[in-house]
């Protein structure tokens, strides 16, 4: 089990920008580099001889792409879907702070 663990771990030290950067691609005339958000983790333990376990799992949101607009200036083009789903969790802090503050103002 061990060995195997060693393998995936291996493999996974070469995840980095390449994996959040994706290779150029050629769209209509244009070159876009498509940009994500990569995040893995992995955990592992064991008791003894015979009891081990382990398991992992990852996330990875297309963000957007870089391209060059008309004047050939690069730019990014954000996924306004996964960026509004990104903001959804500020959206809530900010609520429930706003929330905090006026029962506070009104006692």
């Amino acid at each position: 089990m061990s060995n195997d663990f060693s393998a995936l771990v291996e493999s996974f030290k070469k995840v980095g920008v390449s994996r959040a950067y994706g290779p150029p691609l050629q769209i209509g005339g244009e070159e876009l580099i498509p940009v994500a958000l990569v995040s893995f983790g992995f955990g592992g333990g064991g008791a003894g001889a015979n009891a081990a376990g382990g398991g992992g799992g990852g996330l990875v949101l297309p963000v957007g792409v870089y391209g060059r607009n008309a004047s050939g200036r690069v730019t990014f083009q954000p996924n306004t879907v996964v960026v509004l789903a990104m903001l959804l969790p500020l959206v809530g802090a900010v609520g429930v702070s706003i929330r905090g503050v006026l029962r506070t103002l009104r006692t």
